[in-house]
């Protein structure tokens, strides 16, 4: 084969490639898709800021749930589990793939030690130098050549600057300003303060079955579940109160005939279960109210209050503040 031969399959090649990512970037169906993705991801991202999980570890989830997804889906299919087959539908070189699929935990090496402000706690609640005499974390001069803040964060975040991680601590609620000052430590964890794991675990579990619902009906025309949504662009603010009281009424009133419903089919079911030879199903209907804030804040406290971002002095001398008493989280003298 001669060099201009390799040079034509080369260019022949090239314009299939071209060919087929323009086919991509223009494909309505992918757009859309992108679209759904970022609307559905915007609330998770939040409660990614307010529980510390970095974008790192939302990685490592969607990766490892890819190939748990696509592995089910092939072994459903056609009875069994293509790595190969896998690899393509998602993306991921084949070896990611064998390892999700033959780890019994389903994760790569956790990652979560990579978040600044987590590796700033702990060590804050561990480190000898940064402990009090009875064991517990000291309370710490902002700034300082020896044991301070400015230390602990140069010495653990990986690079974040003082400020910045002074006011990511101060909005979550894990310190609290002092005079003179010096912050203490109130959480091992960067987590909101107000958040708990039963609830985030109702976040997921619902999110999943209305999300489910939604995309079975796109295949299912001809038998779509239930679902509906009345909803205004336009709503007059002084309403809203009496729009949540009557939709919390009605809703209620609706979801208590909708159980009585259930429990009597489960009832059904565990009778018919041994005739009928299927097993019985989850199923269940939710019912939500929905609205939009007029307006987003950017930096907001631990409980929706803007922060007042007070000025910082290297240097400050003590009895320059002394007798102004204890300090808020937002580093303001009360």
């Amino acid at each position: 084969m001669s060099g201009n031969q390799v040079s034509s399959e080369d260019d022949g090649l090239g314009r299939m490639v071209r060919i087929n990512m323009s086919r991509i970037v223009s494909d309505p169906l992918r757009r859309a898709t992108e679209d759904a993705l970022r609307d559905v991801l915007d609330p998770l991202l939040n409660l990614m800021v307010d529980t510390g999980i970095t974008v790192p570890d939302l990685t490592r989830i969607i990766r490892e749930r890819a190939v748990r997804n696509a592995t089910a889906r092939f072994v459903k299919e056609t009875g069994r589990a293509s790595k190969s087959r896998v690899s393509i539908v998602t993306g991921l070189p084949r070896s990611v793939v064998a390892r999700f699929i033959k780890s019994s935990d389903a994760s790569t090496p956790n990652l979560r030690g990579q978040h600044p402000a987590r590796k700033v706690l702990e060590a804050w609640h561990r480190s000898p130098r940064f402990l009090a005499p009875d064991g517990g974390p000291a309370i710490l001069p902002i700034f300082g050549t020896r044991v301070s803040f400015e230390k602990l964060v140069q010495r653990y975040s990986g690079g974040v600057p003082v400020r910045a991680m002074l006011d990511e601590l101060c909005r979550i609620g894990a310190l609290e300003f002092l005079s003179e000052q010096r912050v203490r430590v109130k959480s091992r964890e960067p987590t909101l303060i107000g958040l708990n794991k039963r609830a985030i675990g109702s976040i997921g579990e619902r999110a999943r079955d209305l999300l489910e619902t939604l995309t079975k009906n796109l295949l299912n025309v001809g038998s779509p579940l239930f679902e509906a949504t009345a909803v205004i662009p336009d709503a007059d603010s002084s309403m809203l109160s009496s729009i949540r009281r009557e939709v919390s009424q009605q809703g209620s009133s609706f979801i208590g005939n909708i159980d009585t419903l259930l429990t009597e089919a489960r009832k059904v079911a565990s009778d018919i279960q041994s005739d009928a030879g299927e097993l019985p199903r989850r199923v269940g209907v939710t019912v939500y109210y929905f609205q939009e804030e007029a307006g987003v804040s950017y930096q907001t406290g631990a409980r929706g209050k803007a922060i007042r971002r007070t000025n910082l002095r290297r240097g400050v001398k003590k009895r320059a503040t002394r007798g102004r008493g204890k300090m808020n989280s937002s580093g303001t003298s009360q």
